[in-house]
């Protein structure tokens, strides 16, 4: 199943490395009621050819949201850090050229969380980048759950599903947001 999996995320990858880079609103995700009554969101700083989180991330902390960004640990788990929107807060960037805030993790309860993905079957089965970081994250939460992907990453097709990999409520893209559960 792996070898399925990974053959889709090239393909992908391959697509997205095609794209323009866009700032996107995200309106559809910044208009709904589960984000209007979140106060804790956990987002994420996007990077390489992932939908841009850029605006996303300012709006959040604009509305007054408690905005936490993820730290990758040494055993690739996620831990969650408060971030006020300061650029000088962030570490230089890591191998991967990924940015992460720098503070005291947050230990309370999230109630929103955006994670990113590579695709989104209409099951709300997600393709993650294969590190499996976000699935454990995801699996630890009782949170609304939700996807940022492009139109064409909202796949008709299942994603292959292992026994590890986390499902999300809804998928966002620039032009709607499609809710599973």
């Amino acid at each position: 199943m792996d070898s399925a999996k990974e053959k889709l995320r090239s393909e992908i990858r391959a697509n997205r490395s095609t794209r323009q880079r866009e700032l996107h609103d995200w309106s559809y995700l910044l208009e709904s009621s589960e984000l209007h009554n979140a106060r804790v969101v956990a987002s994420y700083f996007s990077y390489g050819n992932e939908p841009s989180t850029e605006r996303l991330n300012l709006e959040l902390l604009k509305q007054g949201k408690n905005l936490l960004l993820p730290r990758l640990l040494p055993d690739r788990n996620l831990e969650w850090v408060p971030w006020n929107g300061d650029e000088n807060s962030l570490s230089r960037p890591i191998q991967s050229g990924y940015r992460e805030p720098v503070g005291n993790k947050f230990n309370g309860t999230i109630e929103l969380f955006i994670v990113p993905s590579l695709a989104i079957d209409r099951q709300g089965h997600r393709l993650g980048q294969g590190g499996g970081s976000y699935d454990r994250a995801l699996k630890e939460q009782q949170s609304w759950k939700v996807a940022l992907i492009f139109d064409d990453e909202l796949l008709d097709s299942d994603i292959p599903v292992e026994p590890h990999d986390q499902s999300v409520n809804a998928a966002v893209t620039p032009t709607r947001i499609v809710r599973f559960s």
